[in-house]
């Protein structure tokens, strides 16, 4: 009875639920336009198909990412822990942390763990934002609530994306032992635009997206959760794409 009430409640959710009206009426149009009603059932079966915890598994793999896990054992000295900026939800009635997204929350609690660990390195946090209020400040603010010294912390707030922070970001990392701390699925991309800048960097991932033990009544229902780590995913791919044309284009532009 719990199960088939959680499975009743998620097929209730916007996604799984407007999706198979989508596709109720689509299948009913079938007859007057064949070609786009078929047009419209792939598509909207294909974003409730990656919606589900069992394909997304496969397109996100997040067993390959597990070798960007920061091992605490294996690094005796930090100099560095640089923190990339992520999303922000501005708002001047809020405190500094609840403007923070949840990927900018992950990144910066990673980031937090390793400046406790190594307490004589300098914390770097990184990004700008929206208006006046920038990544960086929320995140520091948020550090130093926390109990950081705020002569610890460096802001970067001028970078609006990760290449701006590894250009930015370079000259005060040059021949420092760097922890690079950004979410799993960005890291390759990150690493790749920091040591283009002439930076070696130790990886630090967080925010990892891993569907593999949600229970088999979960496995095939489209969440919005799960669509959101997809499309994550996808950011990246398009990202690393951008990456690989303009330096086709201009070896040393990224």
């Amino acid at each position: 009875m719990f199960e088939f009430k959680k499975i009743i409640g998620a097929m209730l959710m916007p996604l799984p639920l407007l999706g198979i009206a989508c596709v109720v009426c689509l299948c009913m149009t079938f007859r007057s336009n064949k070609v786009l009603s078929l047009i419209g059932l792939l598509a909207i079966s294909c974003l409730l198909l990656i919606s589900t915890p069992f394909f997304a598994q496969k397109i996100i793999s997040p067993d390959t990412q597990l070798h960007y896990a920061f091992d605490v054992n294996k690094h005796t000295t930090l100099d560095k822990i640089v923190v990339l900026g992520c999303d922000i939800n501005p708002n001047p009635h809020l405190t500094a942390n609840s403007q923070l997204g949840n990927c900018a929350k992950s990144r910066l609690v990673e980031g937090l763990r390793l400046a406790y660990k190594y307490p004589n390195s300098q914390l770097i946090v990184s990004g700008g934002g929206i208006g006046k209020v920038t990544n960086s400040s929320l995140m520091r603010q948020t550090a130093i609530s926390l109990g950081v010294n705020a002569t610890r912390i460096k802001q970067n707030p001028s970078a609006m994306d990760t290449a701006d922070e590894a250009k930015l970001l370079a000259p005060a990392l040059v021949d420092f032992k760097v922890a690079l701390v950004t979410s799993a699925n960005h890291m390759t991309r990150a690493k790749s635009l920091f040591n283009a800048q002439g930076i070696e960097i130790i990886p630090a991932a967080t925010d990892y997206y891993d569907f593999s033990a949600w229970p088999i009544h979960k496995q095939f229902i489209p969440s919005a959760g799960v669509l959101k780590a997809v499309t994550s995913q996808w950011h990246e791919v398009i990202g690393k794409a951008w990456i690989s044309l303009r330096r086709w284009l201009d070896p040393e532009a990224l």
